[in-house]
Parts: structure tokens; sequence; C-alpha cells
């Protein structure tokens, strides 16, 4: 299976975990990076404080466990604690670990100047490591997904649906990368129904293409595609009943809602064919721009990939890699030998 490129960060095989709620802390990082079938390890989203959770967060599955709901926001660990736990898988790895892999930190602000503060401690951090005597650049071994698409956030839609919205994170993003050519940046998408939407997400995204003497380049490397679908409910009747939250009680009616909140996020198998359709529009729109440095940008795609038969059809519609969050909840790392080997 081919290795992907994205800037300066390598992933190989091309199979790697979502931004999920099985990424939230040290013990979850550790065993998917030391996961033979992983090729890089995403980090639940984290912001610059932590994100407050409390009862109405809560994640169910379906009856056949192929699907999620979420109400769940950001992760409630603050960026700073993820880099710790980065640091020290990169710089002290499981000796049964098969080699160094890449992480892509997952983050987001509600405010640009807290995402400028959050690039910051990232470049910090690259730069530590940089220093570090290694036979390899370990600087190069991490990466920015910015998370512009949670759906669970009240009074906050995702940025990624109101373009005026997203660019002054964007700005941030461009900012660094013409700083930093070697600083590997991607943007975690929601669900595109419409290919009209996506034209305009990709043709925002070209403007911030940068002239430089070698060529045009791009800040962003890849998109992330997709999110969970928001405004989604389940009901128990629908529900793996050992999946429901504490608070729904212990038999509850087959038309109470599955979550606190009622609505969610959903994932996984119910998610499929409309993530491979915005995987499609994306793969198809960023190769018909005029723009090389556009056409360069990669997609990884996410949404009901939970064996090889599904990764497959991701591919096909033009992942370049592919990554999972239900298939991991429901079976932990070894879901990503199915994906890889279909065994």
């Amino acid at each position: 299976m081919a290795r992907v490129n994205l800037n300066t960060v390598t992933i190989e095989p091309p199979i790697l975990n979502s931004s999920c709620l099985w990424a939230s802390d040290i013990e979850q990082l550790h065993n998917l990076y030391n996961c033979p079938y992983t090729g890089a390890v995403t980090t639940r989203t984290a912001t610059l404080h932590g994100f407050k959770e409390n009862e109405i967060h809560a994640v169910v599955f379906t009856t056949d466990r192929l699907s999620t709901l979420n109400s769940y926001g950001y992760s409630p660990h603050p960026l700073l604690l993820y880099l710790e736990w980065v640091h020290e898988l990169l710089t002290n790895p499981p000796p049964t670990a098969p080699s160094q892999k890449p992480f892509i930190l997952s983050v987001t602000a509600s405010k640009a100047d807290d995402l400028a503060q959050m690039v910051q401690d990232i470049q910090s951090f690259r730069a530590n490591l940089r220093d570090r005597p290694s036979t390899r650049d370990l600087a190069n071994l991490v990466a920015i997904e910015l998370n512009t698409s949670c759906p669970n956030i009240p009074s906050a839609p995702p940025p990624s649906y109101y373009l005026p919205a997203l660019r002054p994170h964007l700005d941030v993003l461009a900012a660094a990368a013409r700083a930093d050519p070697s600083l590997t940046i991607g943007l975690k998408l929601p669900p595109y129904p419409d290919v009209t939407r996506i034209r305009e997400v990709v043709d925002c995204l070209a403007e911030y293409t940068i002239d430089e003497p070698e060529g045009l380049r791009s800040p962003f490397a890849f998109l992330t595609c997709t999110n969970t679908l928001g405004g989604s409910v389940l009901f128990a009747g629908e529900i793996d009943l050992a999946s429901a939250p504490p608070s729904s009680g212990a038999d509850p009616s087959p038309t109470a809602f599955a979550v606190p909140t009622a609505l969610g996020g959903i994932g996984g198998e119910r998610l499929h064919a409309l993530a491979l359709g915005t995987v499609l529009g994306f793969t198809r729109a960023l190769g018909a721009h005029s723009s090389p440095a556009v056409r360069a940008i990669k997609v990884i795609g996410v949404g009901g990939v939970k064996d090889r038969e599904s990764a497959d059809r991701m591919r096909a519609a033009g992942a370049s890699a592919v990554a999972c969050a239900t298939g991991l909840g429901r079976e932990g790392v070894k879901v990503f030998e199915k994906i890889m080997l279909g065994v």
C-alpha cells in the first residue's frame, strides 16, 4: 500500500484514526501509535484551555454497532497536555512500536487570536523537537488539522458552512505556512450534500495560494472529509442499550431520544454514502482547479470506513488516505488490521 506525502509529513501505510472520542488520552494515543497498521495518529480536537464536558455529552451505537450518534464537543484536555503526550511518544516511543510515525494535532478555536496562540505553541514545540539530536527531523512528524466542522457546539455552527466565519482562521494558518514552509496544515470539513458549496470552499482555499520563486504552494496540504453529520436523531429503540448514557435509565422508552441533547452528529455506516460523495466532490473540484497548488491538496476520507471494502470505496472516490472513528470505538485498534488486510 503506497505511502502518502502531505507536505513534509509521510503517512505509511495511509491509514489512521480521525479525531474522535477514542483518541482522547495518553493510553489511547499510545495504543494507536503502537498499532502496526496505522501510519499516523490524530489526536482528539483540543482547544487552548480545554472544553468543559458534562452530562449532556454522550455517544451511542446503533443496534448493529455500525453507526454512532454523539453529542460531544471538543476534548476536555488542553493543547499543552497533548503536546506533552506527543513529546513523550515521539522522543521515547514504546519499544514495541513499529516505527516513529507522525501525529496530526487536531485543534480548534472560536477566536482567531486563540488559534494564533495555539499555532505558536505548536511551532515552539516543533522547534524544540528539531533541536533534539535525532536521525530524523522530528518536527516533520507533527502536523496541524484545524477542526472547522464540529456540529455539537451551541450557537457556533461549523465555520466551514459559512466562509466569512472561516476566513479569520485561514488567515492565521496561511501566515504560519508562509513563515515556515515545513509546517503541514490540513482542515477537517463537514459533509457537503451540495457540490456548489464544495467548489466555494475550494475557491476560498485557492485565495491563500503562496507565490514563491520555486512556484505556487498552498498552505493547506490536506482536507479531512468528513466530520459527523449534525442535526441527526436516534431514538432509544434504535440503539445498543449497552452504549446508552446512564442518565437514560435502565429501560428507556423506545421513543426516548438516544442522547440527552436529542440532536447530535451521526457517524459510521449511516454517514458512509454522504462521506463518499463529499470526498468525490472535493477530489473532483481540487483536480479541476486551474492552480497546480490547489490540485496538489490531498483528501483523507472518513465516514463509515470499517473494513477493506469500505476503504477501497473511499480510495475509488479519490481519497489518498483513509481514517475511521466509529470502527475504532467499536473494535479498538484491531479495526485497522481489517482495513489494511481485509481480515
